[in-house]
């Protein structure tokens, strides 16, 4: 459903594919967000334990005395005491004459950079730096005035892989979370897809039953919004076969109309015979009569062409069609027949019947020994129109391409010898014309000439 081009999309490929696209893209923005929302979480839960050490500090500065009087453990937190624990405090003396500097014996020597310049206002900062062994630490720092008792900036650092692990965990359980509700999202829409739209693929099953003549409308009950164009399909259903029988109807009228004239020409002609007028009224008339037939014939035809639901099995008539050959022919010919069962021909019976005749025989009679019928389904792509081939071969002496075009005129012989009237061809022309196919006359693998017969299939 997905592998077609954007043009050639179903509408159930249409709405799954943007159903889908906008899912996952509601779905990713909802992940960067929630994700960006829990580290600020993270973050503000780490920096409000470093304020509780910051302000523990800060009330110790403000106390009467000119040093710090923090002891180990005082803080709460025993990584400030482990080397290199992660925890960081310091705090420094900005005025004077040289700067003192106080930190946690985590610190080791070592000293955490800043966030503001030493000429900032007093205040809290809080962000990201780099600490000790170059790891990436979250800090709080404050810079204090106590009046006389100095200026001095006061920092406390935690190691953020502790916000980072908490932000990846949350990320990893958010992740799995989503894509269960992605996979969800697309079953469900996938169901209601297919719900939402049984309907139409009903309407499309019973359009296919009606063009292979298994069905004469549409049946069932359909939603309030497909059944008018349900009802539509049926009334074209039933106009196009009003008007296929009206034309039959009219052609039988016109065939019964001029069929008493001319057999009255033909009668007054029979009257006198050996008269010159007679004689070509009578030759006129037949001339005529054979006229009329042929266009009558036509015309029934490309009335049933133009039908809806009229199917034609094709193995059993080209079957039928070689039987009739090997009896009349006598044995000199070997036919030989190929065809799947399950080919059908969109159109009538007798016109089938009448195209691959008239091939069948034109081979029969130029062929030596041997005359091969296959018929075979045209590979198509989803959605267009389906044909099927008939292909006739024969061993005979064949035709040269500049004599294929005129072969297959009205009425052209090209070896008066060979009984016929030179019509076979140019009548097979018509009909598949009327039917949208087409015949073409190729060399033959057999030696002789090959007439491939393309037709609208079921």
């Amino acid at each position: 459903m997905l592998g077609l081009s954007p043009g050639r999309l179903t509408i159930a490929g249409r709405l799954f594919l943007s159903a889908a696209l906008w899912s996952l893209a509601v779905l990713v923005v909802a992940g960067f967000v929630l994700s960006a929302v829990y580290r600020r979480a993270a973050e503000r839960a780490l920096d409000e334990r470093l304020g509780v050490y910051l302000k523990a500090i800060v009330a110790d500065l403000a106390s009467p005395g000119e040093d710090l009087k923090l002891t180990p453990g005082q803080l709460g937190e025993p990584q400030f005491e482990l080397t290199r624990s992660g925890w960081y405090w310091q705090v420094t003396r900005l005025d004077g004459e040289s700067q003192s500097l106080r930190a946690s014996r985590s610190l080791f020597a070592a000293r955490l950079p800043r966030l503001v310049a030493e000429d900032s206002p007093a205040g809290e900062t809080r962000g990201y730096v780099v600490g000790p062994d170059e790891k990436r630490l979250r800090m709080l720092e404050r810079i204090i005035d106590i009046g006389d008792e100095g200026r001095f900036l006061v920092q406390v650092a935690a190691d953020s892989e502790e916000v980072d692990s908490q932000v990846l965990a949350f990320q990893w359980a958010l992740g799995l979370t989503f894509a269960l509700l992605g996979a969800a999202l697309v079953g469900t829409t996938a169901l209601q897809l297919r719900y939402g739209l049984q309907p139409l693929r009903r309407l499309r099953e019973g359009m296919t039953a009606i063009r292979r003549g298994e069905a004469e409308k549409i049946g069932g009950d359909y939603p309030a919004d497909i059944a008018p164009l349900a009802d539509e399909l049926n009334l074209l259903v039933a106009a196009n076969r009003e008007v296929v029988e009206r034309a039959r109807t009219q052609v039988g009228n016109l065939a019964h109309a001029l069929k008493t004239p001319i057999s009255v020409l033909m009668n007054e002609a029979a009257a006198s015979p050996g008269a010159p007028l007679a004689d070509k009224v009578r030759e006129q008339a037949g001339l005529m009569t054979r006229q009329v037939g042929h266009y009558l014939d036509r015309a029934r035809a490309a009335a049933r062409a133009a039908s809806i639901g009229s199917a034609t099995e094709v193995a059993p008539i080209l079957a039928g069609l070689v039987r009739t050959f090997e009896k009349i022919g006598g044995g000199r010919c070997d036919f030989s027949c190929r065809a799947p069962d399950d080919l059908r021909f969109r159109g009538e019976a007798p016109d089938l019947q009448e195209m691959v005749g008239n091939l069948v025989d034109n081979a029969a009679k130029w062929a030596k020994s041997r005359v091969e019928i296959a018929a075979d389904p045209v590979p198509a792509r989803e959605g267009e129109r389906r044909y099927l081939t008939l292909i006739v071969d024969d061993d005979g002496p064949g035709l040269a391409p500049a004599e294929r075009a005129t072969a297959t005129r009205r009425g052209q012989r090209l070896d008066e010898t060979k009984p016929g009237s030179g019509l076979g061809l140019s009548i097979v022309t018509e009909l598949a014309d009327l039917y949208g196919g087409v015949l073409t006359l190729e060399d033959s693998p057999l030696g002789g000439l090959r007439a491939r017969l393309t037709l609208p299939m079921i």
